[in-house]
């Protein structure tokens, strides 16, 4: 539609319609004047001067409406989005503190495109997470993110020149935490050897492969070969050291029991275990169970004897040998079983009591009167002293008392109501204890070059057994105590240590139901100390440093 105005037109938009009654008047009232003027007797000149001045005016007036309505009509959809921006910045975000620490948003206005659409604002979506409690992180036992490791691809069967080998070797040396673990078959011999157990002086960092060929008499001839997979080791250090308690020793014995290669098995009657050979370094000699590369695996229900070994540690008495869980297919079905350490050092024993020293618990309770070696003094030849000292004699009636183990010093089971499946009972052993003098002491071992310590070995403990029905003849003519274990029992940090260094052991961990099953067992020592603490209060018991 056209509209005319005092002889100019031009096309009606919109924007002109609040403006429409104002144009109508005014050109209504113009016409007059524009005859009187026209018909007066004026120069030419000065009408026309007139007339165009009048139409600039209209001109500027017109312009001026045009460019007032257009921002209003652009400002409609920007006042719009400012008010809902006002009333989104208006409403406060839930969960968002408004305490100064989070910045307030900022909104930004509109913008067209190119071709004159609005594009859409930027806008930033919140999402809260609600907390969540989690368990106390026990330091040491959460696995910090590491950096990806390239590793080296091998195809199985392929064959590499020694050098080769070596400079993986170093490169291997790099990565904490790798195991290696030879693939064995019937019809051949494992053909891989890890050594993979050297520590430096922050922790666990060291390990070296070394690739060597075994033959067996009988078995497929020539060098078998077998694929290279480093896996992660089952002794799991995440700290940057290991627990204090546990030495370099420990951890080298833990590591080589846990993901050495088993090169042979043998059976062991007298202990119902086997002994296991792991593979060694070519350079080492003599027999491998002399050079501490042997162990005893026994039957998965003797798996309190790792449980053992780490309380053994944390209490700092250091008599047990280094114990760790371990799955193969070359015992029990592949189920987790105990390995401990072989030590070669250990005295000879006989068959009947499994003991370097002949006593029986008439003689022992002489020998608690006599605190042989004590203070550095000689005993009398008369008083019938053996090499052992007297403190020896208090950590491990400290250490039987909290895994209730009685096969050492209470093989009949006199001082407590056994089990059927208990071995006194089996064995018939519950019926003799009318004469206890007599009874022999099992299981008391020395090692060769130190006579004065005690080595505990079979040290499988009970956690079934109720507080009413403890073994108090463990204990009996025990007047000290080591102030080592003592001070941790009485320091109520033995659950977070336990926890600590059982996470460790991985195959362990995970065979007693993780951390829930772990606690269980724990929960059974707490009390048991309880009452031991009560016991030496009661009865008057010294508190001694036993770190001769």
């Amino acid at each position: 539609m056209l509209f005319s105005s005092c002889g100019f037109i031009r096309e009606m938009t919109p924007f002109d319609q609040p403006s429409n009654i104002k144009n109508l008047f005014i050109c209504c009232l113009w016409p007059s004047r524009l005859l009187r003027l026209w018909t007066c007797r004026r120069p030419r000149t000065r009408r026309n001067l007139l007339v165009g001045t009048a139409c600039v005016i209209y001109l500027g007036f017109l312009v001026s409406q045009v460019g007032h309505v257009l921002p209003q009509h652009k400002g409609g959809h920007g006042k719009i989005s400012s008010r809902s921006l006002q009333d989104a910045a208006q409403t406060p975000f839930l969960g968002i503190p408004l305490d100064g620490t989070l910045s307030p948003p900022n909104f930004q206005e509109p913008q067209l495109g190119s071709n004159g659409t609005l594009l859409p604002p930027n806008v930033v979506y919140i999402t809260l997470r609600s907390k969540r409690s989690k368990p106390a992180n026990i330091r040491g036992t959460v696995k910090p993110k590491r950096r990806k490791k390239n590793a080296i691809p091998l195809s199985y069967g392929q064959h590499f020149p020694k050098a080769t080998f070596m400079g993986w070797e170093e490169a291997f040396a790099q990565q904490p935490g790798w195991a290696t673990r030879a693939a064995s078959t019937k019809g051949a011999a494992i053909a891989l050897e890890a050594r993979k157990y050297q520590l430096d002086e922050h922790g666990h960092k060291g390990m070296a492969v070394r690739e060597r060929g075994h033959q067996r008499p009988g078995r497929i001839s020539g060098a078998v070969k077998a694929q290279l997979q480093p896996e992660e080791s089952n002794i799991r250090i995440y700290s940057e050291s290991p627990p204090s308690w546990m030495s370099k020793d420990d951890i080298l014995n833990m590591r080589m029991l846990a993901d050495s290669p088993i090169e042979s098995i043998q059976e062991v009657p007298s202990q119902k275990a086997v002994l296991a050979v792991f593979a060694r370094g070519p350079s080492t000699t003599g027999t491998a169970c002399n050079q501490g590369h042997c162990g005893i695996v026994k039957r998965p229900l003797d798996m309190s004897e790792v449980f053992a070994f780490h309380l053994d540690r944390i209490l700092g008495l250091n008599r047990s040998l280094p114990s760790v869980s371990r799955r193969s297919e070359f015992f029990q079905g592949g189920q987790a079983c105990p390995v401990i350490l072989w030590d070669s050092s250990l005295s000879p024993t006989d068959n009947s009591t499994h003991s370097s020293v002949r006593l029986t618990w008439g003689q022992y309770q002489q020998l608690l009167k006599k605190k042989c070696w004590q203070n550095g003094k000689v005993p009398k030849a008369e008083w019938g002293c053996t090499e052992i000292h007297h403190h020896e004699w208090s950590k491990m009636a400290l250490f039987d008392f909290l895994l209730q183990i009685y096969n050492r010093l209470d093989r009949n089971c006199c001082g407590f109501k056994p089990l059927k499946e208990d071995s006194c009972m089996q064995q018939g052993l519950k019926l003799k204890c009318n004469d206890q003098d007599a009874v022999d002491l099992t299981h008391i071992v020395q090692k060769r070059h130190d006579q004065r310590h005690l080595a505990f070995i079979d040290n499988k403990g009970f956690f079934d057994r109720n507080e009413d029905n403890l073994d108090f003849k463990i204990l009996q003519g025990i007047n000290e105590f080591p102030a080592s274990a003592v001070s941790v029992l009485r320091s109520q940090r033995l659950r977070e240590k336990l926890l600590q260094s059982l996470f460790l052991d991985k195959i362990y961990w995970e065979s007693q139901g993780g951390r829930k099953g772990i606690e269980k067992l724990i929960d059974v020592i707490e009390r048991r100390s309880k009452i031991l603490l009560t016991y030496i209060n009661a009865h008057g018991a010294k508190v001694l440093p036993m770190n001769e």
